[in-house]
């Protein structure tokens, strides 16, 4: 039996990368999954967002380590979206115990150049969307008198970087709402904590896995990491979330950072 047998875990942004990663070792640990996401495109991006053959492949591979997957097209941004979506969970399984707030996306350049319609769209998947999903999952973990809830930020949410200010705001953003809401429900029996990766390699990153990724991007990214890497995989960052969602309930309001070391530069 697993550590997390009989649990419901719900994940958002779960169609592929860290989601999927994350929605395959907890059902690997008995849980049964609600994978969201929302697989259509966005105009201000420059790489494709999940299709639905991958959120379906996503239940589908949930499905074949024995557990139930409730898998839905989910716009985080949209509260009315989000709310229905935790009903259909409690209506299904009666009953919500983890949830990521995973989904995410990003643009790189100056800030200058950053558009009204790229500053919106990543502020309503950012920072508006993990809003309303924890809104929404609290009130349930409330009745149950216990939760686990984990964040996804970004080591861009731990410092500045350069081509990176606006994303870079709604992670700093984030980290701002878990750790407060942390405090809120800390003796609740609800566990709120954040993992901040630095780059992990998934469609997002290298969108075209047969295409190798440049050399010179991979050059700029392995100098500023410490231990000398361009990337972290998805499951790294999975051990991370998989630690604090299995934690016994000491661990709320903590960062942890996944960063090939470049936290060691932090105070």
């Amino acid at each position: 039996m697993g550590s997390l047998e009989g649990k419901v875990a719900l994940i958002t942004g779960a169609a592929r990368g860290q989601g999927r990663s994350h929605a395959l070792a907890l059902a690997a640990e008995g849980a049964d999954i609600v994978a969201w996401d929302l697989p259509r495109s966005m105009s201000s991006l420059t790489y494709p967002l999940a299709t639905q053959e991958d959120l379906d492949l996503t239940a589908k591979l949930v499905a074949e380590r024995g557990r139930r997957c409730l898998s839905l097209s989910v716009d985080v941004s949209d509260s009315s979206q989000v709310n229905a979506g935790v009903e259909r969970t409690l209506d299904q399984f009666g009953r919500l115990d983890i949830a990521l707030a995973n989904a995410g996306i990003v643009t790189i350049g100056p800030l200058v150049g950053v558009t009204d319609e790229a500053w919106d769209e990543m502020v309503a998947t950012n920072l508006t969307g993990v809003f309303t999903t924890l809104r929404a999952v609290v009130p349930p973990m409330l009745r149950q008198r216990w939760g686990r809830i984990v964040v996804t930020a970004s080591m861009g949410g731990r410092m500045g970087i350069k081509g990176q200010s606006a994303y870079n705001a709604t992670k700093w953003g984030v980290i701002g709402l878990a750790k407060s809401l942390a405090l809120e429900v800390a003796n609740d029996g609800i566990t709120v904590n954040i993992v901040c990766p630095c780059t992990v390699r998934t469609p997002m990153v290298q969108p075209d896995p047969d295409r190798a990724v440049p050399e010179e991007s991979v050059r700029q990214l392995t100098r500023g990491n410490p231990i000398a890497r361009p990337w972290i995989e998805a499951d790294d960052v999975t051990r991370a979330v998989m630690y604090l969602v299995q934690d016994p309930g000491v661990l709320t309001g903590t960062i942890m950072d996944v960063s090939l070391g470049s936290s060691a530069r932090m105070s």
